[in-house]
């Protein structure tokens, strides 16, 4: 079954997002982070794949209501975005799911900019237990790593110009320095968004269906 759109208080507005809950009414709640084009149908699909298997997903929407459809346009909203808002919408978003969740830890997943805002929200709450960094990046978002409540799994791309591996490297060693555990896996032969099925440019079946299958065991091991 489809998710929809709801509101939900974001320090004293109301911001939108989308949730999607799995048949049983409530799972394992999971924070859903948009790529820089904004809270589009991928992003959607994916809360509704989670909530398929179990999970209470949101996303929410970080531009609130803006969505780009190419590049140029994407870069621009991905550099205007207000941090300090940001802030509010992701602490006001897990507030919120906490109430959708069968378990007390809400883990956080997202991809490009959502994967950096994923690390930052996991920093920000502490019921936040478990958090899926696809490739991540945002030069404005600086979370502070000793600020974790549980684990990373970073998934990237050899190919990626943005996130490259080595930036995936020293990611992980800046989340391992700060005591915090972290694992990454970078897939040989792919570029930085392989898991967007909408993007046939760079989707990469085989990739995706590895770190779904990652995504889902890091979560069901470490939200209780």
């Amino acid at each position: 079954m489809p998710g929809k759109m709801v509101d939900f208080p974001s320090n004293g507005a109301m911001t939108k997002g989308y949730l999607a809950t799995p048949a049983s009414g409530k799972g394992p709640g999971v924070l859903v982070i948009q790529e820089w084009w904004g809270l589009v149908q991928h992003i959607k699909n994916v809360c509704d794949r989670l909530a398929a298997e179990g999970f209470s997903a949101l996303a929410p929407d970080m531009y609130h209501g803006q969505t780009a459809s190419e590049p140029d346009g994407a870069g621009k909203l991905f550099m205007a975005l207000n941090i300090g808002q940001a802030e509010k919408d992701l602490r006001g978003a897990a507030t919120n799911l906490v109430q959708h969740s069968s378990t007390a830890k809400l883990g956080a997943v997202g991809f490009c900019m959502g994967g950096q805002l994923a690390l930052f929200a996991g920093t920000l709450n502490p019921s936040v237990g478990a958090v899926v960094n696809f490739y991540g990046i945002h030069p404005n978002v600086k979370p502070d790593y000793s600020k974790l409540s549980g684990p990373v799994l970073g998934l990237f791309a050899e190919k990626d110009g943005f996130v490259t591996p080595q930036v995936a490297k020293d990611t992980d060693a800046a989340i391992k320095k700060a005591g915090k555990p972290s694992e990454i896996n970078v897939y040989p032969n792919v570029d930085h968004g392989f898991f967007n099925d909408e993007r046939p440019d760079v989707y990469n079946q085989a990739a995706a269906d590895d770190a779904w299958r990652r995504t889902l065991a890091h979560f069901r091991q470490n939200l209780t």
